[in-house]
């Protein structure tokens, strides 16, 4: 039997008013769901005694739920102080840090320093240390000792919503560049130069966009594993799930910028070297799986000063002192030690 045209017609209507119901309800379901992610992705919880679990360690079940409602962020809290004599500074910027400075040459108990109001010091400079995602400034205690010892003042710097520092957000480095700035700001009114800046991740991130935004001259830049973009190392962080990014990491770095109040697409470190006149040593891991070699090599092409780049063939995301300690100690002594010509 032949069917009315007009039936016809009518069943396709049903058809795609049922598909338009289905697609709305999945378009409101993600991005809810990216929403929620991102919130979570840039707001630590009130908790300070839980920690952030590896992707790679969830089970199924674990990786579902962490998918569908993002990850924990427990308050980073600093886990242990420097074993010699240091100061704790408060630098106010958008948010009052907590920092400890630490002079490169004087025993336990003694204050000899421009920046804690005492005798002029007599070190080599000043080297700020920022630390990664997740991370506060007693993560950086190891990296703080070398410079110590190769004779630099240091100050160990806790980004907002870190350890001692104010707020419970984090901006993965675009509101923490401002931070950089003030801190060296802070140093370079206390007469601490030659100063230096150390970052590693979301800290070099940050140190490239303070440089993009606001020129200032250290004396040179030492950056670990920086990202290319916002978007592309969200993606990364999907890959890390076994997942598919697209088109979630989209959404996400979108929920992202509109929570926190930046355009999270324009977030684009590579474009922030192009800024970077002053000495840089950019170190990489090449295990690194959630920065490429692609973005690392596409931010060191577009750095204009006096640069250099070392790799740590077996290092992954991490501390380099880990696997190449002795590699690290020399890379970082003879870039240091060129610059201060």
């Amino acid at each position: 039997m032949r069917i009315p045209s007009n039936t016809k017609t009518a069943r396709f209507k049903r058809l795609i008013k049922h598909l338009a119901g289905t697609l709305a309800i999945l378009f409101v379901l993600m991005n809810t769901v990216a929403a929620l992610h991102a919130y979570r992705f840039t707001h630590f919880s009130t908790d300070t005694t839980g920690t952030q679990t590896s992707a790679k360690r969830l089970s199924t079940a674990g990786k579902l739920r962490t998918l569908l409602t993002g990850i924990d962020n427990p308050r980073p809290v600093n886990a242990t102080r420097p074993s010699g004599y240091y100061t704790t500074l408060h630098i106010q910027s958008n948010k009052m840090l907590e920092c400890w400075y630490r002079e490169a040459d004087l025993p336990a108990g003694t204050i000899h320093s421009k920046v804690t109001g005492g005798a002029p010091d007599v070190s080599r400079g000043t080297v700020i240390l920022f630390h990664g995602y997740g991370g506060e400034k007693s993560s950086l205690i190891d990296k703080a000792d070398e410079f110590l010892r190769l004779g630099y003042n240091t100050l160990l710097v806790d980004f907002m919503g870190s350890g001692g520092s104010e707020g419970d957000q984090t901006t993965i480095g675009f509101k923490e560049a401002e931070e950089v700035k003030s801190c060296f700001d802070y140093i370079d009114s206390a007469g601490g130069k030659p100063i230096y800046l150390f970052g590693t991740s979301m800290g070099a991130v940050a140190i490239l966009k303070a440089l993009h935004d606001t020129p200032f001259h250290p004396a040179g830049i030492i950056i670990e594993c920086p990202f290319g973009t916002l978007y592309e190392t969200v993606c990364a962080r999907f890959r890390t799930l076994g997942v598919p990014a697209f088109p979630m990491a989209g959404l996400l770095t979108a929920w992202g910028g509109i929570e926190n109040g930046f355009s999270a697409f324009q977030f684009e470190p590579i474009r922030y070297a192009e800024s970077v006149d002053c000495p840089c040593l950019l170190l990489y891991g090449e295990k690194d799986e959630k920065v490429s070699r692609r973005e690392i090599d596409g931010i060191y092409g577009r750095l204009r000063g006096k640069k250099e780049l070392r790799t740590y063939p077996l290092a992954a995301h991490e501390n380099y002192l880990l696997r190449y300690r002795q590699d690290w100690i020399k890379d970082v002594g003879k870039f240091l030690q060129d610059a201060d010509r």
